[in-house]
């Protein structure tokens, strides 16, 4: 499994990047591969992110190619290029999030 680590600055308040986020939500639980994404507020104002877990690398990277990931940073109205970090996951302290990937 792969997880993805996505930081950005908004032009939104929080409570507008809450609002933007729940309606993407749909969108989000119906993508291919997607094992879980958390969504965050960052330390610094108007920072936010997501923690997305990935069943492999090519599920992300069909995500990349949607219309979905696309309209991140106009949704958002991202304020300069995101901070995104990738690794592999080695194990889940919960071992149900990572059996249940492993078993599809």
């Amino acid at each position: 499994m792969i997880v993805q680590f996505v930081q950005f600055e908004s032009a939104l308040t929080e409570e507008e990047a809450m609002a933007v986020a729940k309606e993407r939500v749909p969108a989000y639980a119906a993508t291919p591969g997607l094992v879980q994404k958390f969504y965050l507020k960052l330390a610094k104002p108007n920072h936010f992110g997501g923690f997305l877990i990935w069943e492999s690398v090519e599920a992300m990277q069909a995500f990349a190619k949607t219309e979905l990931a696309r309209t991140i940073p106009s949704a958002y109205k991202v304020i300069g290029a995101p901070d995104v970090d990738i690794h592999e996951l080695l194990f889940s302290l919960h071992q149900g999030v990572v059996d249940d990937a492993e078993a599809a």
